[in-house]
């Protein structure tokens, strides 16, 4: 039975001796991971705030105007007959014929999307639910040339609009196109783990005479027209049917949004290196602990009484080995026992076994262990 015990405890202070050595590596790999991943995600979101932040203070700085025939004199005058970015704001009007929608005859624009995407649903094993997915099938873009119409009949004309930011066109048609299911079909989607739900059918389009409102690049072409395209500085284009006080919102909530995110991503890496930090102090505290407990225990072994060391003649040594064999400590087997644990009195082990034990309780009875003091042999 004692031998049991004791191989048993000798394995566990194996693998304790294993975990402290790990241990003494501040950061574990799923901290590390969580601290990796939650640096890289807000530096990601701080870089798309500042973006949004540079895009919204540009937009702020960028000159409103009118498009009449004033337009063309100050755009005469300007430096390279351009306005790196400006906000302008008209009615749109097709060059040429328009685009009429399929689905609404009466509905003409400039500017046609449509999109066809399959819906289904997908079991989820983790979840124990199902998911909805969805996949395009079909995407069509159509577009013609269109000027964004003033007072006094001053056109300006959009170049590259597909390539602007921004809700530029509006849904015209949307219909939703349901699978009927025999009993069969059912039974094959159960055990697949995916059920089509059906097809959703939508058309955009940029109607004629919508005010759209429009933020570029600003042109006097050598012709005389004017033309709003993309800057050049690199800025960004935008198109949108809402008006420049929306437009400005909307860019102001998305800058907050990538703020929050920031933030948020790097207070999860501040809280993972505080609780490696505290980890790694209550490390240091448990081996200064156990240095002053291993040093006190040296100080009281030292101060016993001479009287009370073993007499090394040849039949003492004898009987020592017989005494070695009969009090060996439980954990290693290869020491004598020599501390008393306190409270529960036990003498089971040695010093340097106490020292390696994972949790500051008994062997023998698991009860806590307040202090150790050193056994004496008289």
């Amino acid at each position: 039975m004692t031998c049991a015990v004791s191989l048993l405890f000798s394995d566990r202070s194996a693998v304790t001796g294993d975990s402290e050595s790990m241990d003494e590596f501040p950061v574990k790999m799923t901290e590390a991971v969580c601290l990796g991943a939650s640096l890289a995600l807000s530096g990601i979101c701080y870089y798309l705030y500042r973006k949004s932040r540079t895009t919204l203070d540009k937009l702020d700085d960028a000159p409103h105007f009118t498009i009449d025939g004033k337009l063309k004199d100050i755009l005469k005058v300007t430096p390279g007959a351009c306005l790196q970015y400006a906000v302008i704001e008209g009615a749109v009007h097709p060059v040429g014929e328009p685009l009429t929608s399929p689905f609404q005859k009466d509905f003409v624009g400039v500017l046609q999307k449509f999109m066809l995407r399959e819906h289904r649903l997908v079991w989820n094993g983790l979840s124990r639910t199902w998911t909805d997915s969805e996949r395009v099938l079909h995407q069509r873009v159509n577009a013609v040339p269109f000027v964004l119409v003033g007072s006094n009949e001053t056109a300006v004309k959009v170049l590259c609009p597909l390539q602007a930011s921004g809700v530029h066109m509006e849904t015209t048609h949307e219909k939703f196109h349901q699978v009927n299911y025999g009993l069969g079909d059912i039974i094959g989607q159960y055990l697949s783990g995916e059920k089509l739900k059906g097809q959703l059918e939508t058309e955009e389009m940029l109607k004629v005479g919508t005010t759209l409102t429009g933020v570029g690049e600003l042109i006097l072409d050598t012709d005389g027209t004017l033309n709003l395209r993309p800057p050049s500085n690199g800025s960004q284009y935008f198109l949108s049917i809402t008006d420049f006080d929306t437009l400005l919102g909307e860019q102001e909530s998305k800058a907050v949004l990538w703020k929050v995110l920031a933030i948020g991503s790097a207070l999860v890496g501040a809280g993972v290196l505080l609780w490696v930090g505290r980890r790694y102090y209550y490390q240091l505290r448990l081996r200064w602990e156990r240095e002053q407990e291993r040093r006190e225990f040296e100080r009281l072994q030292a101060e016993a009484p001479r009287a009370h060391a073993p007499v090394r003649g040849p039949e003492a040594l004898q009987d020592g080995a017989e005494e070695y064999i009969e009090n060996a400590c439980v954990i290693c087997l290869s020491q004598p026992r020599n501390c008393i644990l306190l409270d529960c009195g036990h003498v089971c082990c040695c010093h340097s076994c106490y020292q390696a034990l994972p949790h500051r309780r008994c062997p023998i009875c698991r009860q806590d262990i307040s202090r150790v003091v050193p056994l004496y042999h008289v």
